[in-house]
């Protein structure tokens, strides 16, 4: 009979990973130093992740983390201040448009064919709610003529890899708990007895769908579709939400993950736009947050990795080994300790205990504690994670992170509600 060790040795050889995939020995080396420019989000330009990263690849990798508005304008505007850019499918059309961002070869990605069908179909299963708006499987292939559809491909205008539904969070001392998918609702962003301790995350292709989905639960506004809101709904949508502002509704607009969790902490909000590792963080803290699964459903967003139009040569090849390393396991297993799922979370499964597997992945109560990536606790014995489990919360995608038609004229709008 096998030895624990020699079966997991088995089982990580079955999907091709090598016992150095436990001790982070590198699994492949760029082919000479270099330094790889990273633009993103906090979400995933993380300084455990940079050092791992910089350790297994063997090259130097360089962070420049901001809020999503800044570093999208960054992107489009200036594509040879970074080297690969990580952040939403949002952001898609904005850079491919902008020509920021150049095709990336299907062939040259180790794990592509591991990917599930979420990003090259739509749907994890057959009754999944597609979502309104900019589903990633739409943006994915890139076209002989040069434009971006769901039709497969050679080359894809990003790497599929972390993916998550949004919703909000709500401080459980002052809010009293809802049942998923029944009573949970994004009206209760817009609700009287929040007032004054609602915030947003600043984010006019994100934030904006919180609000609408919170004004059109709430009865105030019907949209024909979410995901491409017209000229007068936007002008109807904006003038509901600054009427709310001027009763002193909004207590502020978040731009990155340690704010919201700063706001949440400070008191300075009870209830706002959340990102799941904000809500690991705050409950590590023992701070009561409960990130909410609206009845009306989520807000999805999927992590997009892209390779700039202006990376070449070495850099280019570093690139792609890092795109590669994003997807070999650890990566993926230490961000679902933030509550992230990954594209091939297979690969994954066997760098995580099968606690970690059946909460985070499963949507099962955990017996024991449960330490998030700072090992701090941050699941107790005995909680289940709010809107159950991977499966489960993406087949209840209300609407995407979404660039609309109209997406010139939202910002206008959204910088008048901000601002004023």
């Amino acid at each position: 009979m096998d030895n624990p060790k020699r079966s997991t040795l088995k089982k990580l050889a079955a999907i091709g990973l090598t016992a150095g995939a436990i001790t982070h020995a590198p699994y492949v080396f760029a082919r000479k130093k270099v330094t790889l420019r990273v633009l993103g989000t906090h979400v995933t330009l993380q300084e455990a992740i940079r050092k791992q990263a910089m350790s297994d690849l063997g090259i130097n990798i360089e962070f420049t983390p901001a809020g999503s508005a800044a570093v999208l304008q960054k992107a489009s505007m200036d594509p040879s201040s970074f080297d690969l850019y990580e952040q939403w499918s949002n952001s898609i059309n904005v850079l491919w448009d902008a020509g920021s961002i150049q095709p990336i070869e299907k062939k040259r990605l180790t794990y592509f064919n591991e990917i599930n069908p979420l990003t090259k179909t739509g749907k994890l299963t057959e009754t999944a709610s597609i979502g309104a708006g900019d589903a990633p499987y739409k943006l994915l292939n890139v076209q002989p003529d040069g434009t971006l559809s769901a039709q497969e491909s050679d080359h894809i205008s990003f790497l599929p890899y972390v993916h998550n539904v949004d919703s909000f969070g709500y401080n459980t001392n002052f809010i009293k708990p809802g049942i998923a998918y029944e009573t949970e609702s994004w009206s209760w962003l817009l609700d009287d007895e929040n007032r004054g301790k609602v915030a947003i995350v600043n984010a006019p292709t994100i934030g904006l769908f919180d609000l609408a989905l919170a004004a059109q639960s709430k009865g105030l506004i019907k949209f024909n579709d979410i995901g491409a809101m017209t000229r007068p709904e936007l002008d109807r949508l904006f003038s509901i939400l600054l009427d709310f502002k001027r009763q002193g509704h909004f207590s502020g607009y978040w731009n990155s993950v340690p704010e919201s969790i700063e706001f949440m902490k400070s008191k300075r909000a009870h209830i706002e736009s959340m990102f799941s590792p904000a809500v690991s963080a705050l409950n590590s803290k023992n701070i009561n947050v409960r990130f909410a699964a609206p009845k009306e459903g989520y807000r999805g967003w999927h992590g997009v990795m892209c390779l700039s139009s202006q990376t070449q040569s070495s850099v280019k090849d570093a690139a792609y080994d890092y795109m590669n390393w994003w997807l070999s396991g650890w990566p993926g297993a230490f961000i679902a300790r933030q509550g992230y799922y990954i594209s091939n979370p297979q690969r994954s499964k066997l760098l995580l205990s099968q606690a970690e597997w059946d909460y985070w992945y499963g949507g099962k109560a955990t017996n024991i504690d449960l330490l998030n990536t700072n090992g701090d606790v941050a699941v107790k014995a005995g909680e289940q994670r709010n809107g159950g489990s991977y499966h489960k919360r993406f087949s209840n995608v209300a609407v995407w992170n979404t660039v609309m038609p109209t997406y010139d004229y939202s910002l206008q709008k959204w910088y008048e509600l901000i601002s004023r």
